[in-house]
C-alpha cells in the first residue's frame, strides 16, 4: 500500500527529501516543487523519488479557477495548466485541486457555488484540453460546499466533464457535513469506493471529531485522534494497489510521527 504524508523536516536536496520521508515510512509523496524550478532539480527530485520506490502521488495546484475575479480566475486557469503539465512530466499519479468558489474565501462556503456547475465542467475541461496530459489525471478533491460533494454528485462531473484524463482525488472526511454521516462514515466511505472505483487516483487521509456544541461542529482531526474508521479506508484501498493515501494539515513533527506511526500500524507495515 502506497502511504504518505507531511515532510516538516528541513532538506536541501533530494537526498535529504527521500531519507526524511524514509525516516517516516512513507512511500508515497507530494511533489514538493512546482513548475518553476529549475527542470535540472525536477528531474533531480523525480530521479530521487524514483529510485527509492516512492511514488509522486500528487502534484498541488490548489487556488480558484471559477472565481468571481475574472483576472484572478484567468491566472489560477493558467497556474493549474502549468501545474498539470509538470504531473505529466514526472508522471505524477494526478495533479490536485479543487473546484473553486464565488465568495471572497477560495476554497470556502457561498451560496452561488450551487449555481455554477456548468462553470466547473468549462473550467476543467480547458485545462485538460489546454495540455493534453497522457501519463496523469486532473482531479478536483471533494469539498463540504461545492462540487464534487459526495459519490453522486463527482459521478455527475466525471459525466458531464468527459474526458478520460479526469480523474477522482478523495477527501472522504470533507465530506463528513452531519453527524448522521460522522456516525456512519464507514458506509461513506465503501460508498466512495463502490461508484467512484477505478477512476480514485489519489486520497487524503485525516480524522474527524464531533463536538456537544450547538448546533452541528465538526473539526479536522490528525489520524487517530477522532472517530473516522480508518480501517474501512485501508480495507478499500488493500482492493485498488497503487492507489496512494496521504496524511495533510499537520505542522507538528511529532504529531506527523505519531500520526504515521497509527496509520502504518493499522496496516501493518
Amino acid at each position: 500500500m502506497r502511504f504518505g504524508g507531511p515532510v516538516l523536516k528541513p532538506f536541501s536536496n533530494p537526498e535529504e527529501w527521500v531519507r526524511n520521508m524514509q525516516e517516516l515510512g512513507y512511500n508515497a509523496c507530494t511533489f514538493p516543487l512546482n513548475h518553476t524550478a529549475p527542470i535540472s532539480d525536477i528531474d533531480a527530485y523525480t530521479a530521487a523519488a524514483k529510485e527509492a520506490d516512492i511514488m509522486i502521488a500528487e502534484v498541488g495546484v490548489w487556488n480558484n479557477p471559477i472565481s468571481s475575479d475574472v483576472e484572478e480566475a484567468k491566472k489560477a486557469r493558467r497556474y493549474a495548466k502549468d501545474q498539470l503539465a509538470l504531473a505529466d512530466y514526472i508522471e505524477a499519479a494526478c495533479c490536485v485541486n479543487i473546484a473553486g468558489a464565488k465568495g471572497d474565501q477560495w476554497d470556502g462556503p457561498h451560496k452561488n457555488n450551487w449555481t455554477c456547475f456548468d462553470e466547473i465542467v468549462a473550467s476543467v475541461q480547458e485545462i485538460i484540453d489546454e495540455v493534453k496530459p497522457t501519463k496523469t489525471y486532473y482531479s478536483l478533491e471533494t469539498m463540504p460546499w461545492i462540487y464534487p460533494y459526495d459519490a453522486d454528485s463527482y459521478v455527475e462531473l466525471i459525466k458531464s466533464i468527459d474526458r478520460e484524463r479526469f480523474g477522482v482525488h478523495l477527501d472522504v472526511i470533507n465530506i463528513i457535513t452531519s453527524p448522521y454521516a460522522y456516525y456512519h462514515n464507514g458506509d461513506i466511505t465503501r460508498e466512495c469506493f463502490d461508484k467512484l472505483g477505478h477512476q480514485i487516483k489519489s486520497c487524503h487521509a485525516k480524522d474527524i471529531i464531533l463536538s456537544g456544541k450547538l448546533t452541528v461542529h465538526l473539526d479536522e482531526a490528525s489520524p487517530g485522534h477522532g472517530e473516522y474508521d480508518f480501517n474501512v479506508l485501508i480495507d478499500c484501498l488493500r482492493k485498488m494497489p497503487g492507489v496512494p493515501m496521504l496524511m495533510e494539515h499537520m505542522s507538528d513533527p511529532a504529531d506527523v510521527e505519531r500520526a504515521a506511526a497509527h496509520i502504518k500500524g493499522l496496516i501493518g507495515i
